[in-house]
């Protein structure tokens, strides 16, 4: 019934030669150097030639494999800006189009799980998906009673090609490591082979998006559209009509990009709060830039896909935010201490707490400042520093660790900086983090409180 190529030997057949095209480009590359092409030159052209293989081979398989395409292509602002032009294409397509599931196999899908009289549900129903995904694409239609919807639709032996798909990929990690310089790619996969069954399962996604959008419902900011009907693996909700973020990045005014970045760092920080839920998949293609609801009004976010999420019932962990103010206070005894305990240093390891602070103070330089302008030059900066072997910051890193409860956040703040520096939006990051984060703010003593009501309760001029 699919057309999606579900043949383990087929997939396989297809990523495996991935590995032997770098290996070819690699050669070719040598005959260019003898040939006295520069190697500087050479590794541009070398660069470029995988990127454009990569991601056509992943965009054809979508699953697994396109999933992890959408994935780096947040982190595409690392790349030197010379080579970062035929990435950014091609990384974008895959965040909002893949080729299309055929019209019969759509239809035969919606007839399994919708009943053979699915049609009867629709007033209309635009047989071209709107947008074609990892694991499934989406119909414009209108629901019978006139409201218009999004219709999710999984492509058949979607779970199948995902992890035949990351697990082929898994086992040449190594040589993907230099397309995002110092990006440890291994981990990256490991983390969403293990959200491979939360991603299939629509009815956890229905149930994570109806309560981001009970709490959102009369933000005047964020707008995520309501759950209409789940019935196995297809998804119907509200349809929201905006402008892509990937159409922003590209093409944005100045005020279109700071208002979506503000936004986006909005959302990100205040969901766990709001919600206890993290939205775990921040690519561009998850997101749109909404007109104002009135004249004088301001742009509003819209925000899709909830298939992966991270369950945090307290919100953010106060870890995060007793760090980054101990760190933005210079006190290094005391933040070493602190990720001893969180287990980000282990045991076994004995660090210089004043390398570590140096080591974390450029990464958090957003968090000091009023406002701060997110570009791909700062980006680059920060990849080159922790990328280097010969740099103390890359020696450092390597000690570190990160414990599993941090690795889903950890991975969405660092996508999420990835589309703010693609954006080259201007935030007050600050602001959300002091709103939103729990231990940013140092804490007032009770004490202290009572004697401040006590002040206000003064009579004028007491």
């Amino acid at each position: 019934m699919s057309d999606l190529p579900r043949k383990a030997v087929t997939r396989t057949a297809k990523l495996a030669a991935l590995p032997l095209g770098f290996a070819g480009r690699a050669t070719w590359g040598l005959g260019k150097r003898i040939g006295g092409k520069s190697a500087e030159i050479v590794g541009r052209e070398l660069q470029q030639r995988t990127a454009e293989q990569l991601f056509k081979v992943l965009g054809e398989l979508k699953g697994g494999a396109m999933k992890f395409g959408q994935a780096m292509s947040v982190f595409e602002s690392a790349l030197p800006e010379e080579v970062a032009g035929p990435y950014r294409a091609a990384l974008t397509k895959l965040q909002e189009a893949a080729p299309p599931m055929p019209t019969r196999t759509v239809h035969a899908v919606l007839a399994e799980r919708l009943g053979p009289n699915w049609r009867e549900l629709f007033l209309e129903f635009e047989e071209k998906p709107a947008a074609a995904a990892s694991i499934g694409q989406v119909h414009r239609a209108v629901w019978h009673d006139g409201r218009e919807v999004a219709v999710k639709v999984q492509y058949p032996g979607a779970g199948e090609a995902l992890l035949s798909d990351l697990t082929q990929l898994s086992r040449f990690a190594r040589l993907l490591g230099p397309l995002i310089p110092g990006m440890d790619i291994k981990p990256l996969i490991s983390e969403l082979r293990d959200r491979v069954s939360e991603e299939l399962d629509y009815e956890l996604e229905a149930r994570a998006q109806r309560e981001h959008a009970a709490e959102f419902a009369d933000d005047p900011d964020v707008v995520v559209p309501d759950v209409v009907h789940q019935r196995d693996q297809v998804l119907v909700t509200e349809w929201i009509d905006g402008t892509p973020l990937s159409e922003v990045i590209a093409d944005g005014t100045p005020e279109q990009r700071d208002r979506a970045g503000q936004l986006l760092a909005r959302f990100l920080f205040s969901g766990p709060a709001r919600t206890g839920l993290l939205h775990a998949d921040p690519h561009p293609g998850n997101f749109r830039l909404l007109p104002p609801e009135k004249e004088g009004g301001e742009y509003r976010l819209g925000v899709l896909d909830f298939g992966t999420v991270d369950r945090l019932p307290g919100g953010l962990p106060q870890t995060i935010g007793d760090s980054l103010r101990m760190t933005l206070e210079g006190d290094a005894e005391a933040v070493y201490g602190l990720l001893c305990d969180e287990g980000f240093v282990k045991e076994s390891i004995d660090l210089d707490p004043d390398a570590v602070l140096d080591y974390l103070l450029p990464i958090i330089e957003p968090a000091q400042a009023e406002e701060f302008t997110f570009t791909r030059s700062w980006m680059r900066g920060q990849a080159a520093r922790i990328a280097d072997p010969r740099s103390p910051a890359h020696q450092l890193g390597k000690q570190l660790n990160l414990p599993p409860s941090y690795l889903l956040i950890h991975r969405v703040t660092l996508s999420t900086i990835g589309v703010l520096c693609q954006l080259d939006a201007t935030v007050r990051l600050r602001d959300e983090l002091e709103e939103w984060v729990p231990g940013f703010l140092p804490e007032v003593p009770e004490d202290l409180d009572e004697l401040d009501g006590e002040e206000d309760e003064q009579p004028a001029g007491a």
